[in-house]
């Protein structure tokens, strides 16, 4: 049985939250933390409400996650195994500098980003990879969906299916109608800071620069049609082209209704996504953080999404893509854990995170990800988890790479 602190309590931690709950043998207590401990005490109100837990089998807290010595202070109190960050990026170093004062393993499911800069990147948390092995603690980084499980199929694909991998395209379908005019699938300010931001792919050892939502391909996904998607850099590009150094080529690719694009360019040209602190009436405030306010805080309604690893490579049998398809229906999901969409899938990502962290933390000190350790563990706990998984990774399912 295992003590486990959850930091963060918007969609993602709703959904970790309810996942955790349902797992007593593994998750035995529980801390639940944030900035605002009523948004805390609301989730487990619901969680006490379905029978997962009785009340008192969850604990609550107030903490600032930008704080280190209140962060100490709490992990301290509770004395958790592991610390499971799903609060903002901009908080991932905060949250590992005080699990390095108190020795206690981390894990989170987004990189860092820093607040003044819409670019998140691996190496501030990378270089902290000598001090965590020192420690004899872990560190599992990027464990929600993705980055996480598209990280595991990639590295499935390799040990199981092919020789060499030469191409990699992950394809990120968002399927459904939120009923919105416009709303993201999952928190509002970091998803409008990811699309806005300059596209990038990995070729011939190089990274190659796109101006945001530049390059456009149509392709069809099982179950959800014919889709416009769009070539994004993702964090988890940074780490498979680190940790598969044969891939020749590696691109991420997300779809957006014509909306959803239209309505970011009108906010984008009057500026309310701008990131900068502006004044108004007589105070600073940050028009991407005031827009998150005015819009849905995640799609809260039945949504169907399609995730796909598509990677070219080699074998004796064949040269062809491997094709792995997630269809993820959110309605059940929904009435279950009270959230869908994006923050639905990352959630429960974070959840099975945590497990096989528990399970096999102790085979591994420092900065560990997704892909550097063996996949079929985590692969086969999607179904137990919720995370339906269609069709097989095999070449009756091959239907080519977008080009």
């Amino acid at each position: 049985m295992k003590n486990i602190l959850l930091i963060g309590a918007g969609g993602v931690g709703r959904v970790v939250a309810f996942k955790l709950a349902q797992h007593p043998e593994i998750f035995a207590n529980i801390t639940f933390a944030s900035r605002t401990k009523s948004k805390c005490d609301d989730i487990v109100k619901d969680i006490v409400a379905k029978g997962l837990r009785k009340k008192n089998e969850i604990a609550t807290a107030q903490v600032d996650a930008d704080n280190v010595p209140e962060l100490v202070a709490l992990i301290r109190a509770c004395k958790p195994d592991l610390v499971l960050n799903v609060a903002l990026p901009y908080q991932d170093l905060t949250i590992m500098d005080a699990c390095l004062e108190t020795g206690v393993h981390y894990l989170d499911t987004a990189n860092y980003e820093h607040p003044d800069t819409a670019k998140f990147c691996y190496a501030p948390q990378w270089a902290y990879h000598e001090r965590f092995a020192n420690a004899g603690i872990m560190a599992l980084l990027g464990s929600g969906f993705d980055p996480g499980m598209t990280n595991v199929y990639t590295a499935y694909a390799k040990k199981h299916y092919f020789d060499r991998m030469d191409t990699v395209d992950i394809l990120d379908c968002n399927g459904g109608d939120h009923g919105y005019p416009f709303a993201t699938n999952f928190n509002p300010e970091i998803n409008i800071r990811e699309v806005s931001a300059k596209g990038r792919y990995f070729e011939n050892g190089d990274w190659i620069e796109t101006e945001p939502l530049s390059v456009k391909k149509t392709f069809h996904f099982d179950g959800v049609g014919e889709k416009d998607m769009y070539l994004l850099y993702h964090e988890e590009m940074e780490s498979l082209t680190k940790h598969f150094p044969e891939v020749k080529r590696m691109r991420f690719w997300m779809t957006f209704g014509q909306s959803y694009l239209t309505h970011l360019k009108v906010l984008e040209n009057v500026g309310m996504t701008g990131i900068k602190p502006v004044m108004f009436e007589g105070r600073e405030i940050v028009p991407l953080q005031f827009l998150k306010t005015l819009l849905p805080a995640g799609t809260e309604n039945e949504r169907q999404n399609e995730h796909r690893c598509l990677g070219g490579g080699r074998t004796e049998r064949q040269t062809a893509a491997v094709l792995r398809v997630q269809h993820l229906r959110s309605r059940g999901m929904f009435r279950r854990d009270g959230r869908a969409g994006g923050e639905l899938h990352d959630g429960r990502a974070g959840g099975l995170g945590s497990e096989n962290g528990f399970e096999r933390s102790v085979e591994r000190q420092g900065r560990v990800q997704h892909g550097t350790v063996r996949p079929r563990p985590v692969h086969g706990g999607n179904r137990r988890l919720g995370l339906a998984v269609d069709g097989n990774l095999a070449s009756e399912n091959i239907v080519g790479t977008p080009t």
